[in-house]
């Protein structure tokens, strides 16, 4: 081998940078674990929501170290998150969702509003339609525009508007107006995918993964390790409704509480039959709300800077003083009289004290002027002393109409910034007719001396006061006890505002963190088995020369997750499955080396010699063989989302690196040890005479193959048309939640409850891994909202279920899947709605016979005949068939989840890449054969190349079936299925491509005239 020095200088740079690369991992993992054991240690186990409140205190103390120096100096915490190897949803929980920006909404914005007959009947037939067609929305609504007869896009009704001014004229064609509008659609999807991107980009610690598919209108977001689930959801789908309202002065507002307090309590009082409510106590508090010092109201700061007692009494108080005192009791610190915020209480109580305040008959003691009044809250914030959340109360001055003086579509700029304090303040700049608004807004407020609240989605981010006079021009500073995050997320809202058009979630995957961790660790556990047993089967088969090829495997695997690192890319549950993978791909390449210096060795050459003719000749297979599962790899990485193109990826990446460790690093051992004339082998004692010596007629069972295949095929055939297959919810729409029990789970009965009209009408469950779980899908309201729906779906599993729960289990506890070390409830769920459902089928199709014309392709340039490509795209089709009806025949009976899914079509591919990976190998050795064996007719040339490749075909079927069978076992619940099929299309392939592929190119080639010359006379074989 030539230039062994460069070669060692590119493989020691490789493996620095793979270090330097998976040093970043460690930093993260330390820092986040120090996050984990300060938020455990401040957060009151017992408290409610503890999940929650843990989560929070977590994010807050990783935000404090974020721009900090770790590790002595050598990175940041943010620079280390940056770089550090990324974790997919199934190895880290999270959040994943496909949006569908609302084509018709954007429609009937650039129409103003039309409701023009033909232009909303067309709409109406474009939502039919969308439902089952793979078009787009605008093309199925220009086609049915057209349909109507005289119906004109440049209607002065319709697109002819002030609206679209400039652009349009009522004169124009229907051809002319349709890629105008097609244009000015593709511009507001840009301005949704914007707003989206500007929204998430700084959401926390979170790696943000934002892709706008295509011209589809759907935007794919993923937020691995994100455990705040309601919180993105909101940020996605919300409409971010942005106003300023004036608020009352917390004095102003006391005796109203004073009053709503006396009323429950006389009630509560009431119902219980107990003595009314003392007054004493109620005198008590309004006094205590009467002398508050007053606060500094400059609009540089927010007026919530009471100090929370952390001996507060109210945790001493019984249920007889809450009964009492209903509202008040439950005041942790009432607000300065002068200021906006009412009181401050438990975030738990939020509920609670919004229904109090809300009631009818307690808002007819409010003051006649303050009819009006709506009640709204700050931001919940932790408490590290109390270990729960407490939230502040506003009063806000609405109206009849419940209309604000001024909403956010004013906003021009906003931006994070900081006072001359070095405090975190948002700056925000208006247009003319906002400004104008505003500078009245802070005029009364200045002249009253009372605040103007900034309210998001009816939560009051900020209530500054007046102090420095009026502010003309628009441009002001929102200011409060805001991290950078939070001020990055509020100007981020502000300056992007709404949405174009409404954003449905048509597809939501949402994996808890508990979830994540046990698929990390069976990950772990079969990746670990797996190395372990290749390792010590190659070292045991070729003895130290199975050694080096063992070094150049951890070679590889370095720096197959260096090269995740440095790319960016995400590792998944499927991921390490498609490592564990390249294990055997890697395996395969030295396997055909060292089969062929043995070859040579037997052939008398000296050891220097076989060592460098087996190299060279044993090259053309292995790139052959790797050329074709990288292209397989490559269709599934472009038709695949989210994991499965995380095993497309590492897959692809580990045919690279696979390739220069077993041709370049295994070498260099190699030639270094037999620099000095030391012998090696190739082979140990046991194995020196296996699979020698073979020389078997295979074309000579060929017509046995053919009918054992032939029945196998059938069976498959007839089984897929009566079973049928056990299609997922990628491909049918619906819902998924994996529910973890108290105790071990009779799938059938839950199935029952679940279906009764009353809950979901049709639903079925399965045992999901252990017995005490479940993996539960329902069709239920599929079409509609998401979040009303969800919300309903979850209400009604845990009261249908809950009797399988312990009686302490709350339904917020049961749905929440954020929390660590969850014990039962929702541990993740998964939603695809029927348009994608139908796409993501239709793609799955498309790359299963775009990986199979590509291969076609492939093969026929590399070997010139089509006959080549016959049979090997046959034998594909083959085990494609034949595994598919093994699932057909066997999902109703195993005990693992056999549904075909995205995951499944991955397998598939890999399988179409295994089978032709195989196949290739042997047709490779046959070419060699045909140009090598000139006296040889083409029978015995066939039968001699299948021989000769035997041993690597047996020898890399089992390392590989070793390595799959490793990750049946140990490798969790949600791939065993998708290595299920994996095990079967080894098995399967390996059978093909000796009997199926090999003979169908032989009988296809002899009858040619182009076929191979014959030195004797052949006879049928």
């Amino acid at each position: 081998m030539q230039n062994k020095g460069l070669i060692r200088f590119f493989a020691i740079i490789f493996a620095i940078v793979s270090i330097y690369q998976l040093t970043y991992t460690f930093i993260t993992n330390k820092v986040e674990n120090d996050a984990e054991a300060y938020a455990e240690r401040i957060v009151d186990a017992d408290a409610p929501n503890s999940s929650s409140l843990i989560e929070e205190a977590r994010k807050r103390y990783l935000d404090s170290v974020a721009s900090k120096d770790v590790w002595g100096g050598y990175t940041t915490y943010a620079g280390a998150k940056d770089n550090e190897l990324k974790k997919g949803l199934d190895l880290k929980g999270g959040i994943n969702v496909i949006l569908q920006i609302s084509v018709r909404d954007l429609l009937i914005g650039m129409a103003d509003g039309s409701t023009d007959g033909d232009f909303r009947t067309a709409l109406d037939r474009a939502d039919e339609r969308i439902k089952d067609g793979q078009q787009s929305y605008y093309d199925y609504f220009i086609e049915e525009f057209n349909a109507i007869d005289g119906a004109q896009l440049a209607s002065p009704d319709i697109f002819a508007n002030q609206e679209m001014e400039g652009r349009i004229d009522f004169d124009m064609s229907n051809g002319d107006v349709e890629p105008i509008l097609r244009e000015e659609l593709q511009s507001y999807m840009v301005s949704a995918f914007d707003v989206l991107r500007k929204r998430i980009d700084k959401f926390g610690t979170t790696q943000p993964n934002i892709q706008q598919l295509g011209n589809t209108g759907r935007i794919l977001i993923e937020m691995p390790g994100e455990r705040d689930i309601k919180r993105v959801e909101q940020l996605l789908v919300g409409t971010a409704l942005l106003e300023f309202w004036h608020v009352y002065k917390a004095g102003d507002i006391a005796p109203y509480l004073v009053a709503a307090d006396a009323y429950w309590a006389d009630k509560i009082a009431s119902e219980k039959g107990n003595v009314v409510a003392d007054s004493t106590a109620v005198e008590q508090v309004a006094d205590t709300v009467a002398v508050q010092e007053e606060q500094d109201n400059s609009l540089e700061s927010l007026l919530n800077d009471n100090e929370i007692d952390s001996e507060d009494p109210i945790d001493e108080l019984d249920e007889a003083q809450y009964d009492a005192n209903p509202i008040l009791s439950r005041v942790l610190a009432p607000g300065n009289t002068a200021g906006p915020i009412i009181a401050t209480f438990r975030a738990a109580d939020q509920e609670l004290i919004q229904d109090y305040l809300d009631d009818q008959q307690a808002r007819a003691k409010l003051n006649p002027a303050q009819r009006y009044v709506k009640f709204a809250w700050g931001r919940p914030e932790l408490n590290d002393e109390l270990g729960y959340e407490l939230i502040d109360l506003y009063a806000i001055r609405s109206n009849a109409q419940g209309e604000a003086p001024l909403s956010g579509g004013v906003i021009t700029n906003a931006k994070q910034d900081y006072d001359i304090n070095g405090k975190v303040i948002v700056s925000m700049s208006m247009n003319s007719e906002g400004a104008k608004i505003w500078e009245e807004m802070t005029t009364e407020a200045f002249q009253n001396q009372t605040q103007v609240a900034v309210v998001l989605d009816n939560t009051v981010y900020s209530a500054p006061g007046i102090n420095d006079g009026p502010i003309a021009g628009g441009n002001s500073q929102i200011s409060g006890d805001f991290s950078v995050a939070e001020a990055e997320d509020l100007a981020t809202v502000l300056k992007a505002g709404k949405l174009p058009a409404r954003a449905e979630i048509i597809q939501k995957e949402i994996i808890g963190p508990s979830l994540g961790q046990e698929a990390i660790n069976a990950g772990l556990w079969s990746f670990a088995i797996a190395l372990l047993l290749v390792l010590v089967w190659m070292f045991f088969y070729y003895g130290r020369a199975g050694l080096y090829a063992d070094i150049a495997l951890l070679v590889n695997i370095l720096f197959i997750f260096g090269a995740l690192a440095s790319f960016g890319a995400v590792l998944t549950l499927p991921g390490i499955a498609g490592i564990v993978l390249t294990i055997g791909i890697s395996v395969d390449a030295n396997v055909l080396i060292f089969e062929r210096i043995r070859e040579e060795l037997a052939k008398g050459k000296s050891q220097a010699d076989s060592i460098k003719d087996g190299f060279n000749n044993a090259l053309s297979s292995i790139l052959d063989a790797n050329i074709t599962t990288f292209l397989t790899a490559a269709i599934l990485y472009i038709f695949g989302t989210g994991p499965i193109q995380g095993f497309a990826t590492t897959l692809m990446i580990g045919i690279l690196t696979s390739l220069f460790t077993a041709i370049f690093i295994t070498r260099l051992f190699i030639d270094g040890y037999g620099k000095n004339g030391k012998s090696l082998a190739f082979t140990t004692s046991f194995t020196k005479t296996w699979f020698t010596n073979i020389n078997i007629d295979f074309l000579k069972k060929r017509k046995a193959a053919y009918t054992l295949s032939g029945f196998l095929i059938i069976a498959s055939i007839i089984s897929l048309a009566t079973l049928q297959l056990n299609f997922g919810i990628d491909f049918t729409g619906g819902r998924k939640y994996t529910i973890r029990f108290e105790q071990d789970m009779n799938a059938t009965e839950v199935t029952s409850i679940l279906s009764s009209p009353e809950v979901f009408g049709s639903a079925e469950a399965k045992t999901y891994g252990a017995e005490n779980q479940l993996a539960i899908s329902t069709k239920y309201k599929i079409d509609g909202d998401d979040s009303e729906v969800s919300a309903e779906i979850e209400e009604k599993l845990f009261n249908s279920l809950k009797q399988f729960f312990p009686a302490d289990l709350t339904q917020e506890e049961f749905a929440d899947v954020s929390e660590v070390d969850k014990d039962y409830g929702i541990m993740s769920n998964f939603q695809v709605g029927p348009t994608i459902a139908d796409d993501i089928l239709t793609g799955s199709l498309y790359a299963i016979f775009g990986s199979l014309i590509v291969v076609f392709l492939y093969i026929l340039i590399r070997f010139r005949r089509w006959q080549f490509s016959l049979g090997a795209v046959a034998a594909v089709f083959h085990d494609v068939i034949i595994v598919l009806g093994v699932f057909s025949v066997t999902y109703k009976i195993m005990p693992f989840n056999m549904e075909i899914d995205q995951a499944f079509i991955a397998a598939i591919l890999t399988v179409i890449g295994y089978s032709l990976n195989d196949t290739v190998v042997v047709f490779d050795r046959i070419r060699e054969f045909i140009a090598e064996k000139t006296n040889w007719d083409f029978g015995r040339t066939v039968n001699g190349a299948i021989s000769s490749t035997i041993s690597r075909t047996l020898n890399t079927s089992l390392t590989t079936l070793i390595v799959l069978l490793a990750i049946f076992i140990f490798g969790g619940e949600s791939i065993r299925g998708f290595m299920f099929a994996l095990i079967i299309g080894v098995v399967v392939g390996t059978y093909s491509s000796v009997f199926i592929a090999t003979p169908i190119m032989y009988d296809s080639l002899r009858k040619t005239k182009d076929r191979p010359r014959k030195a004797i006379p052949e006879k049928e074989a």
